[in-house]
């Protein structure tokens, strides 16, 4: 297969500077992952913009998120492609971020009846957010050891769930004197501020003088071979088993938290404040999950820990059905934050080790892509169940539990994801060195 016309410049995998800036990006939108993607944005929005007394707001949220995911799984591809070959991976970056920054600010204009204008904002931040985490995810590999992949992957995420817990304690105060404009604006400073580093030290491509259109046919024509290349190329069978998994239990986890926030207003009668209370200590929950597998992650594998944290998601969603009071709903948020963090980051280290040298935005590009596919169908199943069963997401719930079930199964077909070390980090500088 060709391969891209661009060479990123080396990242030294002991830069720790350049590892600092990476996950405090992660800190960053997870500003917007906290108050607009979990909590307070989709209560709000389907609680107070559209209403919610017969599920009426489950389904535009849902419809949203889904429509949202759409179009990333449709561009991602082609936009890894594209930065690729015209040397463009960091301003794509920089540019979606800075764009998801300002949906989230004009979030603070969404009022009760606007229901078109928020569902319109909500699409467009969770496109940009997802798309900057693409050109985010494909630094990866370059920046870590490949014996470290799974701590390094997993330090984002924990920095990152200390970043909720900021943006949480910033939105406070608005929340608790019902001002939710300002919970979107606080999101939206957050974010701002702490992606400066990783706008500043994350190394920029190396620069082709080719016109934007010239690459864009390029890139495209390269995501069309890439994704033969992994439908049918024997090289792929790994990845392409790995992403038939992760295309399932992705869609779970993503709608359990996109919709957790709205289950535990409606049905056990949080108050936003409580919401934001909960949330902040399930990040809590997840920074410990996620620093408790890192090791684990390297040394037995990111396969087994995602296999593990599976068994633990399919319990959560039983043991949501059953929830009767607040207290309940804590334990088993608490239970669901431990996995949160740790499956993701698992996740993300999972692709790392089978990605090839020098292609990692054109195939961190289709890892998105089945991302986002894989939050098409969950939260309009959700959506779409609470509104034919008159508004009872116990059940909504329990259906997204089958998506766990599957993901395990298919999984287990999976023979990649043993223990780190050697991987695409190791290889990646052998090729540079070749190359140079």
């Amino acid at each position: 297969m060709p391969r891209p016309c661009v060479i990123l410049l080396t990242v030294p995998p002991t830069a720790r500077r350049t590892i600092v800036a990476w996950t405090l990006y992660d800190f960053a939108n997870s500003a917007f992952a906290a108050i607009v993607l979990a909590t307070i944005y989709p209560a709000y929005y389907a609680g107070v913009v559209v209403g919610n007394a017969e599920g009426r707001g489950d389904f535009w949220w849902g419809s949203a998120v889904s429509a949202a995911m759409v179009i990333g799984a449709l561009t991602s591809p082609a936009l890894g492609g594209i930065a690729d070959h015209a040397g463009t991976r960091k301003p794509f970056f920089v540019g979606f971020s800075v764009a998801c920054i300002v949906a989230t600010a004009l979030m603070a204009t969404v009022g009760p009846g606007a229901a078109w204008w928020g569902w319109a904002l909500g699409v467009l931040g969770i496109v940009t957010y997802e798309a900057g985490v693409v050109y985010y995810n494909s630094y990866l590999p370059r920046i870590a050891p490949s014996e470290k992949l799974g701590r390094v992957s997993a330090a984002g995420f924990a920095v990152g769930y200390a970043g909720s817990l900021v943006a949480f304690a910033v939105a406070y105060p608005f929340a608790a004197a019902q001002a939710y404009w300002g919970c979107f604006l606080a999101a939206a400073a957050v974010f701002a501020l702490f992606s400066i580093p990783a706008f500043i030290v994350l190394p920029g491509d190396a620069r082709h003088d080719v016109p934007l259109s010239v690459a864009a046919a390029r890139g495209l024509r390269q995501t069309r071979n890439t994704l033969l290349e992994i439908l049918g190329s024997p090289e792929r069978r790994q990845m392409r088993r790995f992403l038939a998994a992760y295309l399932v239990y992705e869609d779970g986890v993503n709608t359990v938290v996109t919709f957790a926030g709205v289950f535990a207003a409606r049905t056990l009668g949080f108050a936003f404040t409580e919401i934001i209370a909960l949330f902040m200590i399930v990040q809590v929950a997840a920074l410990l999950g996620s620093a408790a597998w890192a090791v684990p992650t390297d040394r037995r594998g990111p396969r087994f820990v995602v296999r593990a944290n599976l068994v633990q998601w399919a319990v959560v969603t039983v043991a949501a059905f059953f929830v009767q009071e607040k207290w309940h709903f804590w334990i088993v948020a608490l239970l669901a934050g431990t996995g949160l963090g740790a499956i993701q980051a698992a996740s993300r280290t999972f692709m790392a080790t089978l990605v090839p040298p020098l292609r990692e935005a054109e195939f961190f590009g289709f890892y998105a892509l089945v991302g986002k596919t894989g939050a098409v169908f969950g939260p309009l199943v959700f959506g779409g169940v609470s509104w034919l069963l008159a508004g009872n997401q116990r059940a909504a719930i329990v259906a997204i539990g089958s998506f766990f079930v599957i993901g395990f199964m298919l999984l287990l077909r999976v023979q990649a994801g043993g223990p780190t070390g050697g991987g695409p980090a190791a290889a990646y500088e052998g090729a540079v060195t070749r190359a140079g």
